[in-house]
């Protein structure tokens, strides 16, 4: 118990440079830009058109209003692929303060992942502008958002872990998880509902049981397209999950951090 009130001491005592990180990579990642802030709501938007345009005349007939269904799978997909890449980087990226001075390793990844979450906040006013456009009504379901927050954050803090650590040792992995992240995608509803796979039970058995993403994205449809609450299972699966993989990924972290100077 000491151990970890002793953690708990060590973050709280570089809480500012975790906010500090969090500012930086906020700041470079629209420094220089036109628009500034506003393409965290036009970029989710015009791919979310693009890709309407393509896929609405294969689904249009099983989904109504594709728009939202597209934007909110979307959505999460996004932030999880972006903060689990930067996550991924985050200990060489910042190789060289890791050589100059001690600090908690785990910050760098989790700063990534926190960085990523503003964005993804952010990117929620293209989600806004959606729904008013097609008339999408707002139900009292959406105060349950934070929730599923906390499970998908957990959940990309314990993949940002388990890649940065992996990439130190490994430089392919970054090469190996843009391949893995495409094929999850297609192996994930977001272009198309469930019920398509109903000639594949095989496969629509994969998807709902072993794709994690799915669990949140589901939930995030439940409370924004059919405006009802998350089924207790759903949740209670998604947190198991999130809770497991956030563990996994600290512990194989905290394991191999005291090798990394050896190998930035």
């Amino acid at each position: 118990m000491s151990i970890w009130k002793e953690r708990i001491h060590v973050f709280f005592q570089y809480k500012d440079l975790l906010f500090q990180l969090v500012q930086r990579d906020i700041k470079l990642k629209y420094r220089r830009s036109f628009l500034g802030y506003c393409w965290s709501i036009l970029d989710p938007l015009l791919i979310m058109i693009v890709l309407t345009l393509v896929f609405s005349q294969m689904f249009s007939r099983d989904i109504t209003n594709y728009p939202i269904y597209l934007i909110t799978g979307r959505t999460i997909f996004s932030f999880f692929t972006e903060s689990t890449n930067a996550g991924m980087r985050s200990i060489m990226g910042n190789s060289a303060l890791i050589k100059k001075c001690y600090v908690p390793k785990y910050i760098f990844t989790l700063a990534k992942v926190m960085s990523s979450m503003v964005n993804f906040v952010f990117s929620l006013g293209a989600l806004v502008i959606v729904m008013i456009f097609t008339r999408t009504p707002v139900s009292i379901y959406v105060l349950f958002f934070p929730v599923i927050l906390i499970q998908l954050f957990l959940f990309c803090c314990g993949m940002g872990f388990f890649l940065a650590q992996l990439n130190v040792f490994f430089r392919d992995v970054q090469y190996i998880y843009n391949a893995i992240t495409t094929a999850w995608m297609y192996a994930t509803p977001l272009f198309y509902p469930i019920e398509q796979l109903d000639g594949n039970p095989a496969m629509q058995h994969f998807i709902t049981t072993y794709n994690p993403l799915y669990y949140y994205i589901k939930q995030f449809r439940d409370i924004i397209y059919t405006r009802c609450m998350p089924e207790a299972s759903c949740v209670i699966t998604g947190f198991v999950i999130a809770i497991v993989v956030f563990i996994l990924g600290l512990v194989c972290f905290k394991k191999n951090q005291d090798r990394f100077i050896l190998y930035i």
